[in-house]
C-alpha cells in the first residue's frame, strides 16, 4: 500500500492533513529542521502532534534534516530521543553522524535519508540500505524510468516527491544562498535567491532576463499509477512553509487520485481538480517535473517567482477615478475572492461586482463584468489573476474543522436489573496502538423499572453513536439490556459514552508513548534530568595538527588546458581529475606528464546518473591499467559503492577522499568516513570559524581545505541554454 505524505508547518496544518486523508505527515522541531522559518513545533506542541495523528491512524516523520555543528550534537540526539519517547515513527536525517547514531542506538526506529542526501541513483539507494536506513527520499531530478529501476532493485523504501515547490539545484547541493548571504540551506536557513531576476549572457550578449532560475511547482497526478507500479511506498507533497488551506485541498485531491489509482476504475483526471491545484498554489501553471525521460525545457517560469493563480482575462475598460475594471472572464469569480494584476505587487479582495452597473455576488466563465475599487499603475490590456478562491478557502477550513478520520470501535453495553450501567470497547481496526484495546466502564447508576415507556436499543444505540467530536465511530454495538428498565435521564448515557472514550484516548497514548532501550540513558536522581551516556566518541588525541604537519596541495583541474605546459607545476603533491579526460586520446599527453608530477586521483562528478555507470566502469578500469592512480575523490556516497563493487580491496590499492558536497559539518560524520574506508575529507566551504577549528582539532583522519578556485553555486538537472539550441 503506497502511503501519502502530507506537510506539516503549525498544528491547524497537520488537522487538515489527518483530516483530509494523509496516512503520514511530517513536520519540524523549532531545530534542527530544513525549513527553519516554518512555524514548526516546540518539545511540549510535539508532544501533542505526534499523539493526535498516531490517535487517528497517521504516521508521523520528524525532519531533523540539517547539518550539525560538534556544538549541537547533543541537542540534536536529546530532541531525536525525546521524539522517540513520544512515539515519533520515523526521523528524516541529512547529517551522516546523527543518522548512524540514531541507527546505532535506536535500532527499531526507522531512520529516513534526506533528499538533501542527493541520492540519484540506484548505488546511492544500495549503501544506504547497507548502513541500515529505512527509507531514501529520492532527488527530485529523477524520471520515472530511473525511479522504476531503483525501486525493483533495492529493499529499501523508496519515498518521491509528488507535488509542490521544486529547487533548481539538487537538495544538498546547492551553495547559492549560503555563498550570496551566508544563509545555508543545508542549515535550514535558505535565503531563496534562485527566486530573484537574472540576466543570462552567452558571449557578452545578453540572451535573455527574468526569474530564469525559479521553476514551476510539481504536479504528479498523472505519474500516481506509475508510481505505484513502480513499487515507490511513499508520495511526498512539498509545503510546510505553505498554508492549512493549502495542505488541505492539496491532500484531498491526491488522496482522491491514489484511492482512484488503487481502484478498478479507469484513472481520468478532473480538469476541477486541477484548477483547484492551480488555485491554492502555483508558480507559472503546474510542471511534471523532471518526471518524463525527455528534458523539460518548460521547467522554469521567468516571468514571476511567487503565487500567480489563476488567469482571469485581460483588462478591456478602466476607470482611474472609481478604480474600476472592466473585463471578460475565463473564469468564474465571486465576492471574497482576491485577484492580482500580473505587473503589481499587491492584491486586492473583490467587495462589489457588477455586470452593466447591476451588483451581482457570483459571475459564470465568459461573462464580462466590473469590479473594484482598484488603484494602481494599471493599464489596459494588462492580465489579471485570481489568486485566492472564497469558496475554495471556505471547503478547505470545513474540511478540518470536524472529525472526518474515525478509528471504528465495537462496544456492547449492559443495563440490567440491579446493576450499574456499562459498557465495554475492543477495536475493530488493525492499527497497533489499538491492538489489545479492551476498555470496560461502569458509572455509578442503577435502571429502575419502567412506569411509562421503557429503554429500547433504538434509543440506546442513537445516544452511544454521537461520537461527531471524536475521532471514534461505533461500527458495531451490542446490548445486553433487561426487559421493563428506564434510566432517570438520557444523559446518564452520554455520560458512559463520553468516559469510555476517554479511557480509549488515555489506553492510546500510553501506547504511542516509549521507554528509551535501557542502554541509551543514564537517569540523574532528578527524573527530569536525563544525560547522555556514551554518546560522543572523540579521538583520545585533542590538538592542534597545523603545529605538526606541513600543509600539501593539492590541485583540482577540473578543465585542462590543451595550451598550458604542465611540466612547469612545481610543489603539487596531489593531481585531481575528471574521468571524462582519461578517456580522451587528446589529453594522454598531458595526462602522462601530470602522471609524473604528482599523485594521480580520478575526480567524480557531483551527479553520477544510473545510466552512466557502465561506462563509468569501462574507463576507469582502462585508466588504472594505463595511469598510476592513487585513488579517488568521491563526490557522493553511491559512489562508494560503486568503486565497492569495481574492486575486490579498495582500501588495500587505493585511498579514497570525500569531497565537500559530503557536506561533513561534525566529527561524529568524520567518524562515519573513516568506518567507510575514507582516508582524507574536504572541509565544506560552509564551514564557519567554529566548525573548521572542531574539524581540524581531532585526529580522525587528514582533511583538506579549498583556499582557491571556483565553487559551484548550483548542481542542476536542466540547462539554461536549452531553449536556444
Amino acid at each position: 500500500m503506497i502511503d501519502l505524505l502530507s506537510p506539516v508547518g503549525d498544528f491547524q496544518c497537520l488537522k487538515a492533513a489527518v483530516q483530509n486523508g494523509a496516512d503520514s505527515v511530517y513536520f519540524g522541531s523549532n531545530l534542527f529542521s530544513a525549513r527553519n522559518f516554518a512555524h514548526n513545533f516546540n518539545i511540549d506542541e510535539l508532544k501533542q502532534a505526534i499523539e493526535y495523528a498516531k490517535i487517528r491512524g497517521v504516521k508521523t516523520n520528524l525532519t531533523l534534516n540539517t547539518l550539525l555543528k560538534d556544538s549541537e550534537f547533543n541537542s540534536a540526539l536529546e530532541l531525536a530521543l525525546r521524539s522517540y519517547e513520544f512515539g515519533i515513527d520515523s526521523i528524516i536525517v541529512q547529517d551522516l553522524g546523527l543518522a548512524m547514531k540514531l541507527i546505532k542506538i535506536l535500532p527499531d526506529l526507522p531512520i529516513h535519508a534526506s533528499t538533501q542526501m542527493s541520492i540519484h541513483n540506484l548505488n546511492g539507494a544500495l549503501k544506504l540500505q547497507e548502513l541500515g536506513f529505512r527509507r531514501v527520499v529520492l532527488a527530485r531530478e529523477l524520471s520515472m524510468d530511473e525511479i522504476t529501476h531503483i525501486c525493483k532493485n533495492t529493499n529499501i523504501e523508496i519515498e518521491c516527491f509528488i507535488h509542490g515547490a521544486l529547487c533548481i539545484s539538487y537538495s544538498g547541493q546547492c551553495l547559492f544562498s549560503s555563498m550570496l548571504g551566508g544563509r545555508s540551506g543545508n542549515r535550514g536557513k535558505c535565503a531563496g535567491p534562485c527566486r530573484l531576476p537574472y540576466e543570462l549572457f552567452e558571449n557578452n550578449k545578453k540572451i535573455n532576463s527574468g526569474y530564469l532560475l525559479s521553476t514551476k511547482d510539481l504536479c504528479g497526478l498523472e505519474y500516481i499509477p506509475d508510481m505505484i507500479n513502480a513499487g515507490v511506498h511513499c508520495l511526498k507533497i512539498e509545503g510546510r512553509m505553505k498554508s492549512p488551506e493549502y495542505v488541505a485541498t492539496v491532500t484531498r485531491i491526491y488522496r482522491k487520485y491514489i484511492d482512484l489509482a488503487l481502484s478498478n476504475m479507469p484513472y481520468e483526471i478532473d480538469d476541477a481538480d486541477k484548477k483547484d491545484l492551480l488555485q491554492v498554489f502555483n508558480r507559472g501553471m503546474l510542471s511534471n517535473g523532471h518526471l518524463t525521460n525527455s528534458p523539460n525545457k518548460q521547467l522554469v517560469y521567468k516571468e514571476k517567482p511567487n503565487h500567480m493563480g489563476i488567469f482571469l482575462g485581460t483588462i478591456q475598460n478602466y476607470n482611474k477615478n472609481k478604480g474600476y475594471i472592466t473585463l471578460k472572464l475565463k473564469e468564474p469569480i465571486a465576492i471574497g475572492d482576491k485577484v492580482s494584476l500580473k505587473n503589481g505587487n499587491c492584491s486586492y479582495t473583490i467587495s462589489e461586482l457588477m455586470d452593466k452597473s447591476k451588483n451581482i455576488k457570483e459571475t459564470k466563465s465568459g461573462q464580462t463584468v466590473t469590479f473594484g475599487r482598484i488603484k494602481g499603475n494599471i493599464n489596459l490590456g494588462d492580465k489579471i489573476y485570481k489568486i485566492s478562491s472564497k469558496s475554495l478557502i471556505n471547503i478547505a477550513n470545513r474540511s478540518f474543522s470536524k472529525e472526518n478520520r474515525k478509528i471504528p470501535l465495537k462496544c456492547n453495553i449492559t443495563i440490567k436489573k440491579d446493576s450499574p450501567v456499562s459498557i465495554n470497547i475492543i477495536s475493530s481496526s488493525s492499527l497497533p496502538e489499538y491492538k489489545n484495546l479492551d476498555i470496560t466502564c461502569q458509572l455509578p447508576y442503577i435502571p429502575e423499572k419502567a412506569i411509562n415507556r421503557s429503554l429500547d436499543k433504538e434509543t440506546i444505540i442513537k445516544q452511544i453513536s454521537k461520537t461527531n467530536s471524536t475521532p471514534y465511530v461505533f461500527d458495531n454495538i451490542h446490548i445486553d439490556l433487561d426487559n421493563n428498565l428506564h434510566l432517570s435521564k438520557l444523559s446518564i448515557l452520554n455520560e458512559l459514552r463520553r468516559t469510555a472514550l476517554e479511557k480509549v484516548y488515555t489506553y492510546v497514548v500510553s501506547k504511542i508513548n516509549r521507554q528509551l532501550p535501557y542502554n541509551v540513558l543514564n537517569t540523574d536522581t532528578d527524573k527530569n534530568i536525563t544525560v547522555l551516556n556514551n554518546m560522543r566518541n572523540f579521538a583520545n588525541t585533542n590538538f592542534n595538527l597545523s603545529n605538526v604537519i606541513k600543509p600539501k596541495i593539492s590541485l583540482l583541474l577540473n578543465i585542462i588546458n590543451s595550451n598550458f605546459d604542465y611540466s612547469k607545476l612545481k610543489d603539487v603533491e596531489n593531481i585531481y581529475i575528471p574521468l571524462k579526460y582519461f578517456s580522451d586520446k587528446n589529453y594522454k599527453k598531458i595526462l602522462d606528464i601530470l602522471n609524473k608530477k604528482a599523485n594521480l586521483f580520478i575526480y567524480f562528478p557531483t551527479i553520477l546518473k544510473g545510466n552512466y555507470k557502465n561506462l563509468f566502469y569501462s574507463i576507469a578500469k582502462n585508466t588504472i591499467n594505463n595511469y598510476d592512480i592513487k585513488g579517488f575523490v568521491v563526490s557522493n556516497i553511491g559512489n562508494i559503492k560503486m568503486l565497492d563493487d569495481l574492486f575486490e580491496d579498495l582500501k588495500q590499492h587505493f585511498k579514497i577522499i570525500a569531497n565537500y558536497t559530503f557536506n561533513i559539518f561534525n566529527s561524529n560524520s568524520v567518524l562515519e568516513l573513516k568506518k567507510l574506508n575514507i582516508s582524507k575529507f574536504t572541509i565544506s566551504p560552509e564551514s564557519d570559524k567554529d566548525v573548521l577549528s572542531n574539524l581540524c582539532n581531532y585526529n580522525y583522519l587528514q582533511k583538506e581545505l579549498i583556499v582557491y578556485g571556483k565553487i559551484p553555486l548550483l548542481n542542476m538537472n536542466y540547462c539554461l541554454f536549452r531553449r536556444y539550441q
